[in-house]
């Protein structure tokens, strides 16, 4: 879907700012604490991190239980449906996030037990080292041999390296014969190769203590990040505080903890207030013609809408939208509202007083950017219209229906009638680009980002771009945002070791470089007539970008492994950091209010910032042809 967030100040009465704040600190963010700590001291709860969900009606009976509690008692209905929907969200995200961190312990401490030194792997299998080479080097022949002949069928975007390595994981896992795995293994931790010299064995027990270690550290990221909500009282820091200044830690990893609390940036300000249905707000405007809104729950209070000239239009599109469905008496759906949902905010700001006072309210609303205009409405309409079809045709499959799944049918029926009812919207022509042409998108350090235009036609680029090239006269900008972020890192780093707090801060640069970036890799996907971006996931991101740092550091210092660690450390500290996801995100908004295909595939590791642009070109076309065929 093409959405995107736009944003506004809400001004209000001292008497509204102030009773909206007091709901907000004293009764929902405290709700959501409670809501937080109880899904987290439930007796399923291991089982969810299991599994990697929860289920979708234990927050909603928590908070049934919860909200007639004095502490959280009195809030209008939204407010606890807000406070349901931010604690799903929470742990539907941290979920996601644990079973990512599990898969990837599963993965180390599997190559943990494959990782063995030549002692090991010759006591394992009874012969001697050169039987185990000799036979390495048969199956490397064997699989390089397979892997060449079916290349052409492979994954899309993985290099032979990538092939090569599946190949022998497979084999070591697949193997009946001890001989064959200690072989496999014995490729595996040589990087696919049999070496010509001899195993030292102090840098491989170094080696695997690394390895050891790093899933150890997985796992205290998977015990420490246990949401905990948001502490407005100051309360836990003053805990913190107090365990800090009356024992001594009995390690250095709880010290580390205790200063990672007391060092954090406090946060002061309460949940945000989440409306995910359009109807929950209700627009309306003046003699003056200035916007107001209120919201379901909150209707006795009015809120003024002020915004810049370019947010104004879609503001005024929200009160016409609501008009429309008034007029014709409920014959149109709300369902092609451009607004989608919204949610209240607060946000700090210098003045002095009271806190309801010293906060700005901001709310941000996500619109359908297709909806804007009358083509991109009935291409909307098209989409709702035919899932609620398909509900009802099911429905209709039954040989009977409960009373409420009658309603719900009747609901729909009328749902599909009010579809139909068209909106006034301007026409915008909608861009038509070629599906043979596409423009792919590499990430790296050195070339944060590189356009490639290819055609699957005649298997050609038609032209490159590089980070300089999309910015040309803005490319200053860039030089700028990377010197502000050499200062910040060498500030950081100074307060870090003075124990100082070492959060800044950062300007919104990045983010209009961001911008710049997505509109001049949109408009040459344009010019030459692409059908769709092809951009990399970030799941595989880190990966990337360490490869391209160790291929650099082994160019720098070859055979020295000290060496190539001093290289990496300094060229990390000298070169600038970038939000990979930030930037996508960007991309893939102006793409598709352009109507430009966005298309996520993996990136390869190997070969220069061009040929990978080219590489996930292709390798976007050959997940297309795979998905047909």
């Amino acid at each position: 879907m093409a959405q995107k967030t736009i944003q506004c100040r809400l001004v209000a009465s001292p008497t509204t700012r102030q009773y909206l704040w007091m709901l907000a600190t004293e009764k929902n963010t405290p709700l959501i604490n409670a809501l937080i700590q109880a899904v987290v001291n439930h007796e399923d709860f291991e089982t969810w991190r299991i599994k990697g969900r929860h289920p979708a009606d234990v927050v909603t009976k928590l908070c049934k239980g919860l909200k007639t509690e004095a502490p959280f008692s009195g809030q209008p209905a939204r407010f606890y449906a807000s406070a349901e929907k931010a604690v799903n969200y929470i742990f539907k995200s941290w979920f996601t996030l644990q079973s990512r961190l599990q898969r990837q312990i599963t993965g180390k401490q599997m190559w943990l037990t494959i990782l063995k030194s030549d002692d090991e792997l010759t006591e394992m299998c009874g012969q001697g080292l050169e039987t185990i080479r000799e036979k390495a080097a048969q199956v490397l022949a064997q699989i390089e041999k397979a892997v060449e002949t079916d290349k052409t069928e492979g994954s899309p975007g993985k290099s032979t390296t990538d092939l090569i390595r599946a190949q022998l994981f497979k084999k070591h896992d697949q193997a009946k014969q001890p001989l064959i795995r200690c072989a496999a293994a014995y490729l595996l931790k040589n990087g696919g190769k049999v070496p010509e010299q001899s195993e030292d064995p102090e840098k491989f027990t170094h080696r695997r203590r690394k390895a050891e270690i790093q899933v150890q550290r997985l796992q205290d990221q998977i015990e420490a990040r246990i949401p905990k909500g948001r502490d407005l009282t100051g309360q836990a820091w003053l805990s913190t505080l107090l365990t800090a200044t009356t024992n001594v830690p009995k390690d250095n990893r709880e010290h580390k903890q205790w200063q990672d609390k007391l060092l954090a940036q406090p946060r002061t300000i309460p949940f945000p207030i989440l409306f995910e249905t359009n109807e929950d707000l209700v627009w309306s405007r003046n003699q003056s013609d200035r916007l107001y809104v209120r919201f379901n729950g909150l209707s006795e209070h009015t809120f003024q809408i002020y915004c810049d000239q370019r947010q104004l239009p879609w503001f005024q599109r929200f009160l016409e939208d609501q008009d429309t469905k008034r007029a014709s008496k409920n014959q149109h759906s709300s369902a092609l509202f451009t607004l989608r949902s919204a949610r209240i905010s607060w946000q700090e700001s210098d003045r002095k007083g009271h806190p309801w006072d010293t906060h700005y309210i901001t709310l941000f609303c996500t619109v359908d950017l297709r909806l804007w205009s009358v083509e991109g409405t009935e291409e909307v309409r098209q989409e709702k219209a035919a899932e609620t079809a398909k509900v009802l045709a099911r429905l209709g499959e039954k040989d009977s229906l409960s009373d409420t799944q009658q309603n719900y049918a009747k609901r729909l029926t009328s749902t599909l009638e009010r579809l139909n009812s068209p909106f006034d919207r301007p026409s915008q022509s909608r861009y038509q680009g070629k599906p043979n042409i596409i423009a792919g998108i590499s990430l790296g350090w050195d070339n944060p980002i590189t356009l490639a235009i290819w055609n699957a036609s005649t298997q050609e680029v038609l032209v490159f771009r590089s980070l300089r090239q999309l910015l040309s006269k803005d490319y200053d900008l860039f030089l700028r945002q990377r010197r502000e972020q050499g200062k910040q890192s060498h500030d950081r780093h100074k307060a870090q070791r003075q124990g100082k707090n070492n959060r800044f801060g950062t300007s919104h640069l990045g983010e209009h470089v961001d911008r710049l970036l997505a509109k001049a890799v949109v408009v040459t996907a344009q010019q030459y007539g692409a059908g769709s971006i092809a951009v990399p996931t970030l799941d595989n991101i880190r990966e990337i970008l360490q490869a391209e740092i160790q291929a650099k550091a082994e160019q720098k210092a070859p055979g020295s492994i000290e060496g190539q660690k001093r290289y990496a450390k300094q060229y990390r500290s000298s070169i600038h950091k970038w939000s990979y996801g930030r930037l996508l995100d960007q991309i893939g908004s102006k793409a598709t209010q352009t109507g430009l295909v966005v298309e996520a595939v993996k990136q390869p590791w190997a070969g220069n910032a061009r040929e990978m642009a080219k590489a996930v070109a292709i390798a976007a076309y050959k997940s297309r042809q795979a998905v047909v065929s």
